[in-house]
């Protein structure tokens, strides 16, 4: 399988300001690579490149599965993982604004629990 290309300047840029519109301050964005299955039905794992921040407690991850394709989930824990419900986005503006609206419907659902 060919390497899946990393992430475009204009990708970084799309991410960083959705960042900046969402939180009001620049966060620090951490090229990495990781290693996912592209189908459920895969036994190996694909290297992928990734984008990881952080917010407060949460750590957010947006990993590039091909051309115009991103999966993203955010975490806590190694045991409090979420996803979006989405599997795959084609859109990187649309897969981080998701990401950052779960993320935030999360925290407004276990307020009200611990609340």
């Amino acid at each position: 399988m060919a390497k899946i290309p990393d992430f475009t300047e204009n990708e970084v840029w799309t991410i960083q300001t959705t960042l900046n519109e969402r939180y009001g301050e620049e966060k620090e964005l951490q090229l990495a690579e990781s290693e996912i299955r592209l189908s459920t039905t895969d036994r190996e794992l694909t290297v992928c490149p990734a984008v990881y921040w952080e917010n407060g407690k949460c750590h957010f991850i947006i990993f590039k599965a091909g051309d115009s394709r991103y999966r993203c989930q955010f975490f806590y824990r190694i045991h409090q993982q979420y996803g979006t419900s989405i599997t795959e986005f084609d859109d990187l503006s649309e897969c981080t604004v998701v990401l950052l609206q779960t993320q935030a419907d999360h925290e407004i659902e276990h307020e009200k629990e611990v609340g």
